[in-house]
């Protein structure tokens, strides 16, 4: 039995990450593949951005702490949006991450030399 291909595959995830996926999903207004699709699209971006395994490891460490420190500080429970957008700002007036990843990617690129045609 022959099937047309569409472009697309079927993968097993854990339940945890599914869930995890659909309650990020929902204020962005993605599907929950969407949402998945999403996390490793920046995935890809981070991989090739020349961090190391423990550069990326320090910097979602750091972006989890800010956004703790976020949730700390708001005095009443807010909505999943409210938080959403209170962890972003957190870490956007931080600006230590992308600071961070700016420095690696120059440093890289440094270590690299210029490109051969």
């Amino acid at each position: 039995m022959s099937q047309a291909n569409t472009g697309f595959a079927s993968v097993k995830l854990p339940a945890a990450l599914v869930d995890q996926a659909r309650e990020a999903a929902q204020p962005m207004r993605r599907s929950v593949a969407g949402q998945v699709e999403y996390w490793a699209t920046l995935g890809r971006i981070v991989e090739h951005s020349g961090l190391t395994a423990q550069e990326a490891q320090t910097a979602i460490a750091s972006f989890d702490a800010a956004a703790r420190r976020a949730r700390a500080a708001s005095s009443e429970p807010a909505n999943q949006a409210d938080a959403l957008l209170a962890q972003f700002m957190a870490v956007e007036n931080d600006g230590s991450l992308a600071q961070r990843v700016r420095e690696v990617v120059a440093s890289n690129r440094s270590k690299a030399g210029p490109a051969v045609a």
